[in-house]
């Protein structure tokens, strides 16, 4: 038998630390892999994470409403499982405040070093953020696999000689909101095309769709459509359906491929913004679209959303309603490669080729990732999106 130490999961590129809400075993208890084995409390939701190996949990280094970051152990698993292992003695990330939470205490523990050792950082970063006394591990790194750069550090120098601004200082989440958004602005050479979309036939296919499903079904919306749609466009075009890995300037950058349709739904929120992520849409008719999207939304309006369905996705959709504007340009959440932005549907007079008609009409915008894809690649991806929402064969 070996003891495993359980880590801190990272979840999504800004995720820098998150508060134990409780455990879901006890010390002594025997766990599966892959079992609920304790919640945490993110910038974003409330996550559910689940044990690392299979066998007996022996010891808990994090109480309850205490903090740690990305990449701490927080409990140790004694399983046959011999990757991951050390003595708990020799435990280099777990908190000197959490040993008695601990009921069965193993062998004493070391003190804590700084962070800084274990973040992936440069020479010239490290060296910097000695000299003004600044943890590199409370630094967002825009590097590649979040590494900390020279900028970076230069940054949060700034930021720390900076006399402190009036006004509200930023929540949690707006907090996650600005990393992120900095992040896709800093290291997302991304680009934008643009193309009306006529919802007529979609309506009358909603209308006729819905009176069809059994009673008790979840009522169709547009974003069910522009969900199969979106999932339908990425079978077409395989090659909008990836993420961008590495860097560029080295020859280990990549592009990888999905497996599936995993596609982000933008839902607004009070104090911000969440993107919960369905799965394999491709494999979905619009009732189970609707089904999945509408209980997506709400564990979202109530900070429910599991890890899961905060992952995998290569493209969101953001449609902003109808008292939003008549087109907007939204910045592609990292680490996906594009994002969808749907204007709101507004009458428009249309020439036709039997004469001048009134249609219902929206701006679709596709902000791309330029090192996966091309202008000419978008451009086709969004027109074969807008032929399938003005006449495709729904899937129910």
């Amino acid at each position: 038998m070996a003891l495993v130490a359980q880590e801190i999961p990272k979840v999504g590129l800004v995720m820098e630390s998150a508060r134990l809400v409780r455990w879901l075993k006890n010390i002594g208890d025997n766990i599966t892999q892959g079992e609920p084995l304790l919640e945490l409390e993110t910038e974003k939701t409330v996550l559910t994470i689940e044990a690392a190996v299979s066998g007996r949990l022996v010891q808990v280094l994090l109480g309850e409403d205490q903090e740690a970051r990305v990449g701490d152990r927080i409990a140790w698993i004694e399983s046959e499982t011999a990757s991951n292992t050390e003595a708990p003695g020799q435990d280099q990330h777990s908190s000197p405040q959490s040993q008695a939470s601990s009921s069965e205490p193993l062998a004493d523990q070391s003190p804590e070093p700084t962070h800084t050792a274990r973040v992936r950082s440069s020479p010239v970063a490290r060296k910097l953020s000695a000299e003004h006394g600044l943890d590199l591990a409370r630094i967002a790194g825009t590097g590649p696999r979040g590494r900390v750069q020279l900028n970076d550090v230069r940054r949060a120098v700034t930021a720390q000689v900076a006399p402190a601004a009036p006004g509200q200082q930023l929540s949690s989440m707006r907090r996650a909101i600005a990393r992120a958004m900095t992040l896709s602005n800093a290291t997302i050479p991304q680009f934008t095309v643009t193309r009306a979309v006529d919802w007529t036939a979609l309506q009358a296919a909603r209308s006729e769709i819905g009176a069809t499903l059994p009673a008790g079904s979840r009522q169709l919306s547009v974003n069910d459509f522009i969900l199969q749609a979106v999932a339908g466009a990425l079978l077409r075009f395989p090659a909008m359906n990836a993420t961008f890995s590495g860097n560029p300037e080295l020859p280990e950058s990549r592009i990888i491929p999905s497996s599936g349709a995993h596609i982000g739904l933008v839902v607004a929120l009070e104090d911000g913004l969440l993107v919960p992520v369905l799965h394999d849409v491709q494999h979905l008719g619009l009732a189970e679209i609707a089904r999945r999207r509408s209980e997506c939304v709400e564990r979202a309006l109530t900070h429910g959303l599991g890890r899961k369905e905060l992952e995998g996705a290569t493209i969101s959709i953001s449609n902003l309603g109808a008292r939003g504007p008549d087109r907007f340009t939204a910045l592609v959440n990292p680490p996906q490669s594009a994002i969808l932005a749907v204007g709101r549907q507004r009458d428009c007079v249309v020439p036709g080729p039997g004469g001048i008609r009134v249609r219902p009409m929206s701006e679709l915008s596709l902000s791309v990732d330029h090192r996966v894809a091309d202008g000419r690649l978008a451009a086709e991806f969004l027109a074969s999106l807008a032929e399938f929402l003005e006449g495709g064969q729904w899937h129910i």
